[in-house]
Protein backbone atom coordinates (compact mmCIF):
# COMPACT_ATOMS: atom_id res chain seq x y z
CA UNK A 1 0.00 0.00 0.00
CA UNK A 2 1.39 3.59 -1.25
CA UNK A 3 2.24 5.81 1.67
CA UNK A 4 0.73 8.77 0.37
CA UNK A 5 -2.63 8.54 -2.73
CA UNK A 6 -3.75 11.49 -4.05
CA UNK A 7 -6.65 10.85 -6.20
CA UNK A 8 -8.37 14.04 -8.24
CA UNK A 9 -7.46 16.36 -5.52
CA UNK A 10 -8.68 20.25 -6.80
CA UNK A 11 -7.61 23.11 -4.99
CA UNK A 12 -9.64 26.84 -5.39
CA UNK A 13 -9.34 29.56 -4.25
CA UNK A 14 -11.80 32.66 -4.23
CA UNK A 15 -10.99 35.99 -4.17
CA UNK A 16 -12.03 39.48 -4.33
CA UNK A 17 -15.22 38.97 -2.80
CA UNK A 18 -16.10 35.99 -4.94
CA UNK A 19 -14.92 37.94 -8.12
CA UNK A 20 -11.65 36.48 -8.93
CA UNK A 21 -11.67 32.12 -8.79
CA UNK A 22 -7.80 30.68 -8.32
CA UNK A 23 -7.81 26.78 -9.74
CA UNK A 24 -4.09 26.15 -8.15
CA UNK A 25 -4.30 22.52 -8.21
CA UNK A 26 -6.16 20.86 -11.02
CA UNK A 27 -7.26 16.76 -11.00
CA UNK A 28 -3.55 16.10 -9.07
CA UNK A 29 -3.38 12.03 -8.79
CA UNK A 30 -0.31 10.95 -7.24
CA UNK A 31 1.25 8.18 -5.30
CA UNK A 32 4.21 7.84 -2.97
CA UNK A 33 5.90 4.44 -1.17
CA UNK A 34 7.78 4.46 2.02
CA UNK A 35 11.50 5.65 1.47
CA UNK A 36 10.88 7.54 -1.96
CA UNK A 37 13.10 10.67 -2.13
CA UNK A 38 11.20 13.06 -4.07
CA UNK A 39 11.46 16.69 -5.41
CA UNK A 40 8.92 18.76 -6.58
CA UNK A 41 9.81 21.63 -9.52
CA UNK A 42 8.44 23.79 -11.92
CA UNK A 43 7.64 27.57 -12.42
CA UNK A 44 6.46 30.02 -9.70
CA UNK A 45 2.70 30.04 -9.50
CA UNK A 46 2.83 25.98 -10.97
CA UNK A 47 1.14 24.57 -7.66
CA UNK A 48 3.90 22.80 -5.90
CA UNK A 49 3.24 25.07 -2.23
CA UNK A 50 0.01 24.39 -2.34
CA UNK A 51 0.44 20.53 -3.29
CA UNK A 52 3.41 20.82 0.17
CA UNK A 53 0.44 22.31 2.26
CA UNK A 54 -1.65 19.64 1.33
CA UNK A 55 0.16 16.64 1.59
CA UNK A 56 1.87 18.33 4.85
CA UNK A 57 -2.05 18.36 6.01
CA UNK A 58 -1.33 22.32 6.31
CA UNK A 59 -4.38 22.84 4.36
CA UNK A 60 -7.50 20.88 2.86
CA UNK A 61 -8.78 19.99 -0.88
CA UNK A 62 -11.16 21.29 -2.39
CA UNK A 63 -12.39 18.54 -3.43
CA UNK A 64 -10.20 14.72 -3.94
CA UNK A 65 -9.19 12.30 -1.36
CA UNK A 66 -5.90 12.66 0.11
CA UNK A 67 -5.01 8.84 1.65
CA UNK A 68 -2.01 9.10 4.21
CA UNK A 69 -1.08 5.94 5.35
CA UNK A 70 -4.13 4.12 5.14
CA UNK A 71 -6.21 6.97 6.35
CA UNK A 72 -8.60 9.55 4.58
CA UNK A 73 -7.23 13.10 6.10
CA UNK A 74 -9.10 14.86 3.20
CA UNK A 75 -11.93 16.65 5.56
CA UNK A 76 -10.56 16.20 8.48
CA UNK A 77 -10.97 19.50 10.98
CA UNK A 78 -7.91 21.39 11.92
CA UNK A 79 -7.73 18.89 15.37
CA UNK A 80 -7.67 16.35 13.73
CA UNK A 81 -5.34 17.25 11.14
CA UNK A 82 -2.54 19.37 13.84
CA UNK A 83 -2.57 15.25 15.61
CA UNK A 84 -1.47 14.18 12.17
CA UNK A 85 1.14 16.94 11.83
CA UNK A 86 2.45 16.16 15.27
CA UNK A 87 2.34 12.65 14.58
CA UNK A 88 3.39 11.52 11.52
CA UNK A 89 4.68 14.96 9.66
CA UNK A 90 8.22 16.81 9.70
CA UNK A 91 8.95 19.93 8.30
CA UNK A 92 11.65 22.01 7.04
CA UNK A 93 11.50 25.65 6.09
CA UNK A 94 12.84 27.87 4.11
CA UNK A 95 12.79 30.29 6.74
CA UNK A 96 13.32 28.13 9.20
CA UNK A 97 10.31 29.13 11.95
CA UNK A 98 12.98 28.34 14.85
CA UNK A 99 10.73 30.68 17.82
CA UNK A 100 13.63 33.40 18.67
CA UNK A 101 12.89 33.38 22.37
CA UNK A 102 13.54 29.16 23.26
CA UNK A 103 17.00 27.78 23.17
CA UNK A 104 18.07 25.33 20.12
CA UNK A 105 17.46 22.59 22.66
CA UNK A 106 13.97 23.81 23.37
CA UNK A 107 13.64 24.54 19.49
CA UNK A 108 14.05 20.62 19.17
CA UNK A 109 12.09 19.44 21.98
CA UNK A 110 8.92 21.74 20.76
CA UNK A 111 7.15 18.92 18.60
CA UNK A 112 7.38 16.48 21.61
CA UNK A 113 5.80 19.20 24.22
CA UNK A 114 2.50 18.66 22.42
CA UNK A 115 2.85 15.03 22.36
CA UNK A 116 2.98 15.45 26.10
CA UNK A 117 5.77 13.75 26.69
CA UNK A 118 7.98 13.89 29.56
CA UNK A 119 10.64 16.68 30.08
CA UNK A 120 13.35 13.82 30.62
CA UNK A 121 12.46 11.85 27.47
CA UNK A 122 12.25 14.90 25.36
CA UNK A 123 15.70 16.80 26.11
CA UNK A 124 17.24 13.21 25.83
CA UNK A 125 15.62 13.06 22.25
CA UNK A 126 16.74 16.59 21.49
CA UNK A 127 20.17 16.14 23.01
CA UNK A 128 20.54 12.73 20.35
CA UNK A 129 19.18 14.62 17.94
CA UNK A 130 21.52 18.05 18.05
CA UNK A 131 24.46 15.72 18.13
CA UNK A 132 23.27 13.82 14.62
CA UNK A 133 23.44 17.57 12.82
CA UNK A 134 26.64 18.69 14.54
CA UNK A 135 25.27 21.00 16.44
CA UNK A 136 26.06 19.68 20.46
CA UNK A 137 27.82 22.85 20.92
CA UNK A 138 25.45 25.22 20.37
CA UNK A 139 22.79 23.55 22.22
CA UNK A 140 22.05 26.58 24.67
CA UNK A 141 22.37 29.52 22.36
CA UNK A 142 19.47 31.16 20.74
CA UNK A 143 18.81 31.14 16.96
CA UNK A 144 19.61 34.64 16.12
CA UNK A 145 23.22 33.65 17.37
CA UNK A 146 23.59 30.55 14.31
CA UNK A 147 24.78 31.08 11.19
CA UNK A 148 21.90 30.69 8.42
CA UNK A 149 23.18 26.71 8.06
CA UNK A 150 23.01 25.88 11.71
CA UNK A 151 19.36 27.37 11.74
CA UNK A 152 18.49 25.08 9.17
CA UNK A 153 20.14 21.93 10.92
CA UNK A 154 18.22 23.01 13.63
CA UNK A 155 14.56 22.50 11.90
CA UNK A 156 15.95 19.41 10.22
CA UNK A 157 16.73 18.06 13.96
CA UNK A 158 13.49 19.65 15.14
CA UNK A 159 11.73 17.74 11.66
CA UNK A 160 12.57 14.26 13.24
CA UNK A 161 12.10 14.89 16.76
CA UNK A 162 8.17 13.03 16.30
CA UNK A 163 10.10 10.08 14.48
CA UNK A 164 7.64 11.12 11.70
CA UNK A 165 6.91 9.11 8.65
CA UNK A 166 7.31 11.92 6.38
CA UNK A 167 9.77 14.97 6.43
CA UNK A 168 8.43 17.76 3.94
CA UNK A 169 10.72 20.09 3.15
CA UNK A 170 10.02 23.76 0.94
CA UNK A 171 13.29 25.30 -0.64
CA UNK A 172 15.14 24.24 2.07
CA UNK A 173 19.17 25.42 0.66
CA UNK A 174 17.55 28.73 -0.50
CA UNK A 175 19.06 30.76 1.97
CA UNK A 176 22.23 28.92 1.78
CA UNK A 177 25.03 29.81 0.61
CA UNK A 178 27.18 26.52 -1.88
CA UNK A 179 29.08 25.26 0.63
CA UNK A 180 26.00 25.01 3.11
CA UNK A 181 23.66 23.98 0.85
CA UNK A 182 26.15 20.95 0.06
CA UNK A 183 26.56 20.38 3.88
CA UNK A 184 22.41 20.36 4.25
CA UNK A 185 22.04 18.22 1.13
CA UNK A 186 24.46 15.76 2.39
CA UNK A 187 22.36 15.28 6.08
CA UNK A 188 19.02 14.81 3.58
CA UNK A 189 20.72 12.30 1.36
CA UNK A 190 21.50 10.37 5.02
CA UNK A 191 17.97 10.51 6.32
CA UNK A 192 16.69 8.68 2.91
CA UNK A 193 19.79 6.16 3.19
CA UNK A 194 18.03 5.29 6.52
CA UNK A 195 14.44 4.84 5.23
CA UNK A 196 12.79 8.39 5.47
CA UNK A 197 10.41 9.80 2.84
CA UNK A 198 11.53 12.65 1.83
CA UNK A 199 9.26 15.46 -0.54
CA UNK A 200 10.98 18.37 -1.23
CA UNK A 201 9.72 21.74 -3.39
CA UNK A 202 12.73 23.29 -4.95
CA UNK A 203 13.80 25.23 -7.94
CA UNK A 204 17.67 23.89 -7.76
CA UNK A 205 18.52 21.67 -9.67
CA UNK A 206 21.29 20.26 -7.28
CA UNK A 207 18.85 19.61 -4.81
CA UNK A 208 16.45 17.92 -7.65
CA UNK A 209 19.90 15.73 -8.86
CA UNK A 210 19.90 14.02 -5.24
CA UNK A 211 16.25 12.72 -5.32
CA UNK A 212 15.27 9.48 -7.10
CA UNK A 213 11.94 11.01 -8.48
CA UNK A 214 11.30 14.24 -10.14
CA UNK A 215 7.63 16.01 -10.01
CA UNK A 216 7.71 19.05 -12.18
CA UNK A 217 4.27 20.72 -12.29
CA UNK A 218 3.12 23.78 -14.41
CA UNK A 219 -0.16 25.46 -14.03
CA UNK A 220 -1.65 23.24 -11.06
CA UNK A 221 -1.22 20.15 -12.97
CA UNK A 222 1.67 17.48 -13.13
CA UNK A 223 3.28 17.99 -16.13
CA UNK A 224 5.86 14.91 -16.08
CA UNK A 225 6.77 12.17 -13.12
CA UNK A 226 9.95 10.92 -13.85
Amino acid sequence: MALIRLKQINKTYVLGKGAVTVHALRRIDLSIDRGEYIAVMGPSGSGKSTLLNILGCLDRPTDGQYMLDGQDVSGLDDDALSGIRCRKLGFIFQSYNLIPELSILENIEMPLYYQGQSERASREKALELAERVGLTDRIHHKPAELSGGQQQRVAIARALVNDSLIILADEPTGNLDSETTGDILQILDRLHQNGKTLITVTHDREVGARAQRIIRMRDGRIEKDA
